[in-house]
């Protein structure tokens, strides 16, 4: 039998890391600079990735890093594509929160900083406390 991620875990972790990265825009002026440029984007892909642990919870903790990866790869790699209809799409405060609106290569280095957390954390943190179904 596989080990299954616990649902109220990883549902808690994916709000909590949602709200501390929403926090990070709301009190930037309080930060330092440099945390206001890559915390979020960290904190966005910690929470694709457990959001990604949640979806397939008897998945394997590379796996689920290299699918988090992938999306938020994908994710950045799209802000080089422009059109009316996606660039309108990003206007608003969901699409620009979730699309994104230019590519930055710091934010590659970001998101693989945020999902390297997960998977710590999952390892170091959760794994022992996965249970048995």
């Amino acid at each position: 039998m596989l080990a299954k991620r616990n649902r109220f875990i990883y549902s808690f972790l994916v709000i909590t890391v949602m709200i501390l990265g929403l926090s990070t825009r709301r009190f930037s002026i309080y930060l330092p600079d440099w945390i206001n440029l890559y915390l979020g984007d960290a904190l966005w892909a910690l929470m694709i990735f457990f959001l990604l642990g949640l979806l397939f919870r008897a998945g394997d903790t590379r796996w689920v890093a290299v699918g988090a990866l992938l999306f938020s790869f994908s994710i950045e790699i799209s802000q080089l594509y422009h059109s009316q209809w996606i660039d309108s799409l990003r206007m608003t405060r969901i699409g620009g929160l979730v699309l994104g609106y230019g590519f930055l290569w710091s934010d590659l280095v970001s998101y693989t900083v945020g999902i390297g957390s997960g998977v710590l954390i999952e390892r170091l943190i959760l794994k022992p406390n996965f249970k048995r179904r």
